[in-house]
């Protein structure tokens, strides 16, 4: 897998990651990141422009690091957890890594995503989130439904988010939670809608009827956070 970027690379270079190769601009002249490559024997191979833009398909400001592909946590690691995300087939992977970053900023013990019809933790999603993917793990379920009657069997409540439903400030956000957050053109499945406790609704006041997920993720993490006892 490629990442790219001087912040990504300067976390992992800096979180001692394994970085099999890296591939720089013939101008790049960031003396911090090449010490540290040198320091760690990375093997460096400089190419055109061009060519960098040919691997990744986004601002990598001279630097793309080949690493090995991100590893999911298993779904028992988030039994202790108290708040947890579950994204119901989330497709876009600036999303993605913004839900990453809200729940690292916010605290979150995890988050859960399917392994099928739904992006996966790329270099993209890491980009976005801007370092915050190392402190939340990310588990990959084959089925959200049977992982949702595990949790709720393990004394969570699970907090799914519609356009109808309950005001989310209403809504008792303490103990074990699970909040839902679903597609960004279809929203949640319909057996996932039903196997939540609770349906949490943010109130529009204008003419848009929704919000992008990753929004609509902060707003509902926030406000679970402030109820919290």
């Amino acid at each position: 897998m490629y990442i790219y970027g001087k912040n990504v690379a300067n976390d992992y270079l800096n979180n001692n990651e394994e970085i099999k190769k890296a591939y720089l601009n013939k101008n790049f002249n960031d003396q911090e990141l090449l010490s540290k490559l040198n320091k760690k024997n990375i093997n460096i191979k400089y190419l055109e422009k061009y060519e960098l833009d040919k691997l990744v398909d986004g601002m990598h400001q001279g630097i793309i690091l080949e690493v090995k592909d991100y590893e999911y946590h298993d779904i028992e690691e988030f039994i202790n957890k108290n708040f947890i995300v579950i994204l119901d087939h989330i497709e876009d992977p600036h999303n993605f890594g913004a839900i990453i970053r809200t729940c690292e900023a916010a605290g979150v013990g995890g988050i859960i995503i399917p392994k099928d019809r739904a992006v996966k933790v790329n270099s993209t999603v890491i980009k976005v989130s801007t370092g915050a993917i190392e402190n939340v793990p990310i588990a990959e379920v084959t089925n959200l439904n049977q992982t949702i009657e595990y949790l709720k069997k393990a004394g969570y409540w699970i907090v799914g988010t519609a356009m109808e439903g309950t005001p989310y400030t209403e809504i008792d956000y303490n103990g074990k939670i699970a909040i839902v957050i679903g597609n960004e053109g279809n929203g949640m499945s319909h057996l996932v809608k039903e196997n939540c406790d609770f349906i949490a609704t943010i109130p529009m006041q204008g003419k848009t009827n929704s919000l992008n997920a990753s929004v609509a993720t902060g707003i509902i993490i926030f406000e679970a956070l402030k109820n919290r006892k």
